[in-house]
């Protein structure tokens, strides 16, 4: 039995294999390929090479979205990370109460982004309003700093229970000894505990730099954007681009936004990967 399994054992993969590749692989090939015609529809398409990808750059909502992004990235990933080491710092010491503290930070996560989008305008619209109108949809740096704190709020919870892994992870005659050699605190979060959570650092900054880099919901239903596209982030420039410009040509300019977007990403995650995954101590 043992050795027919082992035998077929690809014919297990087929159904998963099937519906990535129906899914995932084939969409993506086709969104590539669309990348460079001018299309109304998937149906009737015209090459056009390279020019889409030139009116890409050309975009000046598409540059800003880039610059917005990128600001909104930097910033929320060193924030997040910070916040959530800390709690997670705090909540490995034995404090009371732990367990419901963890439970109370991570149930932000649990909610749908689009839904704690539209909480969160709610909060803001009644804190920071003017003359009738949203803050939020007056100035972008409102805006910006928005989308920060519901990053911050949403992923933290997230991040400090992978953090609390790696923590607990730390051999305490590693600590002890240290103390006995007379270590300071710091000395020993500085040159222990940081050093061996680094592949817990290296997760949670994946995550959190992918995440904030590709947001879209969130931005969507807290600032649309506003105003005059200025708190647009690049995930929602495509489909604002795709889906709210009529003519052909926008479709295939939305769909090389994609692309650029997807590379994008790559390369910022494995840029980060390598970086993070080069402090790693060794075991």
């Amino acid at each position: 039995m043992e050795k027919s399994i082992k035998k077929y054992w690809p014919l297990f993969l087929l159904p998963t294999l099937a519906a990535f590749a129906i899914g995932f692989i084939f969409p993506f090939l086709w969104g590539i390929f669309l990348s460079f015609h001018k299309f109304t529809t998937i149906s009737k398409t015209t090459f056009v090479g390279l020019d889409n990808y030139i009116k890409v750059f050309q975009d000046s909502t598409f540059t800003s979205a880039f610059w917005f992004t990128a600001k909104f990235t930097i910033v929320s990933t060193i924030l997040i990370n910070i916040i959530a080491f800390a709690i997670a710092l705090a909540l490995t010491r034995g404090l009371k109460g732990t367990n419901i503290f963890r439970t109370v930070f991570f149930l932000p996560n649990l909610i749908g982004g689009i839904v704690l989008g539209y909480i969160w305008q709610i909060l803001l619209n009644g804190l920071l309003s003017a003359w009738g109108k949203s803050l939020l949809a007056l100035n972008a740096t409102y805006g910006f700093w928005g989308l920060i704190v519901l990053m911050c709020w949403q992923q933290i919870g997230y991040m400090m229970i992978i953090y609390i892994a790696g923590l607990q992870n730390v051999p305490t005659d590693l600590i002890e000894a240290a103390r006995i050699d007379g270590a300071t605190s710091s000395q020993i979060l500085f040159k222990i505990k940081v050093p061996m959570v680094m592949p817990s650092v290296t997760i949670c900054t994946f995550l959190t730099l992918t995440n904030s880099f590709k947001l879209f919901d969130q931005n969507l239903s807290l600032t649309a954007g506003e105003p005059a596209k200025q708190s647009m982030m690049l995930a929602y420039n495509i489909y604002d681009t795709f889906y709210a410009r009529s003519g052909p040509q926008w479709k295939g300019i939305g769909q090389a936004k994609a692309v650029v977007f997807f590379l994008f990403v790559v390369v910022i995650s494995l840029l980060q990967l390598h970086f993070t995954r080069s402090k790693e101590v060794q075991a």
